[in-house]
């Protein structure tokens, strides 16, 4: 059973950066899409971004342009650089490889 397990998340200032990092273990790391989700209070979960097997990557609207998602496979960690942060970033992160696989998640919170 994969266990996946978030870090890097904080407080940060608006226009600042974080990067996430999900390490993931009791899988085959490099054969699993990835994916970072984030729920903010009173809000649905949302994709925040994907990344496949090969490498392929895609973004929510919201954060297109801001955020980076890539993945080394060798420490079967996929990261999350997030720049130009704002307060509307502010959420709970979550890891996800797949249908009931998530991690705890972390807490961003962007605020001057």
């Amino acid at each position: 059973q994969v266990q996946l397990v978030e870090s890097g998340g904080g407080l940060v200032q608006p226009g600042g950066s974080l990067r996430l990092s999900c390490a993931a273990s009791g899988s085959i790391f490099r054969i699993f899409a990835m994916g970072w989700y984030r729920q903010a209070p009173g809000k649905q979960r949302e994709l925040v971004a994907a990344i496949t097997s090969s490498g392929t990557t895609n973004y929510g609207d919201s954060v297109k342009g801001r955020f980076t998602i890539s993945r080394d496979n060798a420490k079967n960690t996929v990261y999350l650089q997030m720049n130009s942060l704002k307060p509307e970033d502010t959420a709970v992160y979550y890891c996800n490889q797949g249908p009931g696989a998530w991690g705890q998640g972390t807490q961003v919170t962007v605020s001057s």
